[in-house]
């Protein structure tokens, strides 16, 4: 099983390779994927992203991530809830 995490407070300069990266040195947890969204208009992180690791490995990854700091950054790190559904409006 795999288990999605969510880490938030990002350096605005971070790639999702430098984030599997960092994940997988920092936990010594094998990183699945890691996802790292950018906004459409300037090609800029937005500030979080997504690491997808071993589910037996999510609790301890949470608890060496959370709080800790990245380039003067505090990240925040927990599961991820899945996306809500919302009705598009007419254009």
């Amino acid at each position: 099983m795999i288990t999605t995490l969510f880490v938030g407070n990002l350096p605005w300069a971070v790639t999702e390779a430098d984030l599997q990266q960092a994940v997988a040195q920092y936990t010594q947890v094998e990183v699945i994927s890691a996802r790292v969204p950018t906004d459409r208009a300037t090609g800029r992180s937005r500030g979080f992203g997504f690491v997808e690791v071993p589910a037996d490995k999510a609790a301890d990854v949470i608890a060496k991530l959370n709080g800790s700091e990245w380039e003067g950054r505090t990240l925040t790190v927990n599961e991820a809830k899945p996306r809500e559904r919302t009705a598009r409006r007419p254009r």
